[in-house]
């Protein structure tokens, strides 16, 4: 279950940091309370989590959740750069994830 929470709390992330993109600055009212839901669910759901999991194993997949969640949303959907070397960033972060999944 931790792990699920943990899955949720990483898409929650997502939701926000994407959110917070449209805020403009905190000028748009619908974009910051969204930002807002997701921020107070993300930070809930990851708490619950680390009640059975490791500080570290849980901060670090919560943030290469959102870290690489938010990267695809940026090149699908706001028209962001897709490079080589973006790309390469990504691919450490996700291998990263996967070993500390591992350990």
């Amino acid at each position: 279950m931790p792990w699920i929470l943990l899955l949720f709390a990483g898409l929650l992330e997502i939701v926000w940091a994407v959110a917070m993109k449209q805020t403009a600055g905190f000028t748009r009212l619908w974009p910051t309370a969204i930002m807002g839901v997701a921020m107070i669910g993300s930070f809930g759901l990851l708490a619950m989590a680390m009640r059975e999991l490791p500080l570290g194993t849980a901060y670090t997949i919560w943030t290469g959740i959102g870290a690489v969640g938010a990267f695809t949303v940026g090149i699908l959907f706001l028209g962001e750069a897709l490079t080589p070397m973006r790309i390469g960033a990504a691919v450490l972060i996700v291998t990263g994830l996967v070993i500390m999944k591992l350990a």
